[in-house]
């Protein structure tokens, strides 16, 4: 099946085109079918191509389909890569997608724009699917503006209220800071290694560079630049709370499968020159450890349950990150694999949760469900305690290997993991404090479970992977170099298990057991600053707009008579004039015509002769 690889990306494109094409004039059943169904035929096919790999000894595969263009000796071709790194990243976008997909033909149900929402979807997968294929940087790249084009359709999918607007326009605007400095990064490397084949820049690059070297750090710098824009790190993170303005399965899919894992696959994919740049890479974990402490914080303070979750998932990308600073490129894939399943399974039950709800997403408005929406409850729970990290959850074994891989790191490691350990802390707290608030405490509003195979199927499946996933070995040993195994002392062993246990706990005391008063603490003038700076991304957004929106703002009103624009405008009054000269010309008079015509021919007449 290693032939037909190319049918994974090309049949979501087919879904897509026809969906699209149709002009929402499918109902929901065909619709949901193509849909739902080119995603379900494409994981098929990933399973049948990866399993003929395996079998095959092989360390990795290339199917070159067609040359996409070649000017002078720039030669790049759409080929498609398969290694143990892709073959992964495959299976999570088309797996989770697909039970997201699933999930998402009764969520949408009696939407009026059913049909258009799945071929955004099946574009959004096509993309990412190409991002992880291509064996060259220019196809990633098209892949990576494509999961960022989907991005602001699907976040602006209910475009009739303007704040869904908003929220996409934001999105996408950041996201295209990050990938400016991605494409600046290409340039420069094509300009010095003349080549933007993935295998063959990595094996130059090692060739003819020294480490530490300036070009090095600058590619380096550059491509980190792209990766904190799609994956949603300090400092271009404040664009991902508010893509929870899209429908809830577009949530899942953006935070769990695909859009935000993209910057570390890239990193993990150039880990290569990341080695020839350990400056870069170390900051590539110090972004990572500040992110993840900064967002557990802001989760503490939110009152939106999808919000909670993107922050969470801002956390978890931050683990990640933090593996890649410190070399443990297995470790944040595997985490990111493990992340897909617990965080898809944590949006599409708080998607149950909404619906019944009536749409409410407040978690103040919520409490005491556990006895209404029993198995929203318990699949909640399971995504919860893996988020966690509890023992025996697909969680604990990726995000251990990621905490002992930093420290058991020389240069700076040591200081990550304390970033880390207080980050397990703090996703302890939050996420049983948003546990303990949607499902205990007091009622305020009833709820009723809402059932169906297409809407709690996935959700079962994913409870699963999310309690087993950790068991799972993937296949990433021939790309990466190999790191010593890392053994903690039972001191730090402790902590590491100790610390999200000790969340949990706090969160019970305080939000279940009233052990303190959280709304006078947060209420007073202290606690009130802190609780608000916390909750508005420790003022992120206010300093961009005081550096960047106000200060644009105000050079544009200054110049909002720019002496340029006198030039374009005197042609246009020009023009005027002339019009209205030639205007008066046309008086309608038989006479007049004549005259003009003979006094025209004898002018053309005399220029021949004198010429």
């Amino acid at each position: 099946m290693l032939e037909y690889l190319w049918l994974v990306p090309t049949i979501p494109l087919i879904g897509f085109l026809i969906l699209i094409l149709t002009q929402g004039k499918l109902s929901e059943w065909p619709a949901g079918i193509v849909g739902a169904g080119s995603i379900g035929l494409s994981f098929l096919i990933a399973v049948l191509a990866g399993l003929e790999f395996a079998a095959s000894g092989a360390t990795s595969y290339t199917q070159e389909l067609w040359t996409w263009m070649s000017v002078g000796g720039f030669n790049i071709g759409f080929t498609l890569y398969l290694d143990g790194v892709s073959l992964v990243m495959m299976y999570v976008i088309t797996g989770v997608g697909f039970l997201i997909h699933v999930y998402a033909t009764g969520y949408m149900h009696d939407d009026p724009s059913f049909a258009r929402f799945f071929s955004y979807m099946n574009l959004f997968v096509a993309a990412m699917l190409i991002l992880v294929l291509g064996d060259n940087l220019l196809l990633l790249f098209m892949g990576w503006e494509g999961v960022g084009l989907c991005s602001y359709l699907l976040i602006g999918f209910w475009y009739t209220d303007s704040y869904n607007g908003y929220c996409a326009r934001k999105a996408f605007v950041i996201t295209r800071v990050g990938d400016a400095s991605m494409a600046l990064g290409l340039f420069l490397l094509y300009a010095n290694l003349g080549t933007l084949n993935i295998q063959e820049a990595m094996g130059l690059a090692q060739q003819n560079w020294v480490s530490g070297g300036g070009v090095a750090t600058a590619v380096t710098l550059l491509l980190l630049g792209g990766a904190v824009g799609k994956s949603a790190q300090l400092p271009l993170q404040t664009w991902l709370p508010d893509a929870m303005a899209g429908p809830t399965p577009i949530s899942a899919l953006i935070h769990a499968a695909t859009m935000v894992t993209a910057g570390v696959y890239l990193i993990a994919r150039t880990h290569v020159l990341y080695e020839l740049a350990p400056s870069v890479q170390y900051l590539v974990g110090v972004i990572g450890a500040i992110t993840l402490l900064m967002a557990g914080f802001t989760a503490l303070t939110q009152s939106d349950i999808k919000k909670v979750l993107a922050f969470s998932t801002m956390s978890q990308i931050g683990y990640m990150f933090l593996a890649l600073g410190v070399g443990a490129y297995s470790s944040a894939i595997f985490h990111l694999m493990t992340h897909a399943f617990f965080k898809a399974l944590l949006f599409l039950t708080a998607g149950s949760i909404i619906l019944a709800m009536h749409h409410e997403q407040n978690i103040f408005k919520m409490g005491g469900l556990r006895k209404d929406l029993p198995w929203s409850h318990w699949l909640f729970l399971i995504g919860t305690v893996a988020l966690v990290a509890l023992p025996f959850t697909a969680g604990f074994y990726s995000k251990e290997e990621i905490l002992a891989s930093a420290l058991a790191h020389h240069d700076g490691g040591f200081l990550l993991w304390l970033f880390g350990v207080a980050g397990a802390f703090m996703t302890g707290l939050y996420s049983f404090r948003l546990y303990f608030l949607v499902f205990w405490g007091d009622k305020t509003h009833d709820g009723h479970e809402v059932k169906g195979l297409h809407l709690q199927g996935p959700l079962v499946l994913l409870a699963v992977l999310s309690l087993i996933g950790g068991y799972f070995t993937i296949p990433v040993a021939d790309v990466f170099p190999p790191l010593e195994e890392h053994h903690p002392s039972l001191f730090y062993m402790a902590i590491m298990m100790g610390l999200p246990m000790l969340g949990v706990l706090c969160a019970y005391l305080v939000f279940v057991k009233k052990a303190i008063n959280v709304k006078a603490l947060a209420g007073s003038g202290l606690g009130a600053w802190v609780h608000n700076f916390w909750r508005t991304q420790w003022g992120m957004d206010w300093l961009y707009d005081q550096l960047f929106a106000k200060p644009y703002t105000a050079l544009a009103n200054w110049n909002r008579r720019d002496f340029i624009d006198s030039f374009y405008n005197g042609t246009a009054r020009l023009a005027l004039i002339l019009h209205g000269l030639i205007s008066d010309t046309q008086t309608g008079q038989l006479r007049w015509y004549a005259i003009t015509l003979a006094s025209g021919l004898l002018l053309l007449v005399t220029i021949g002769v004198l010429l």
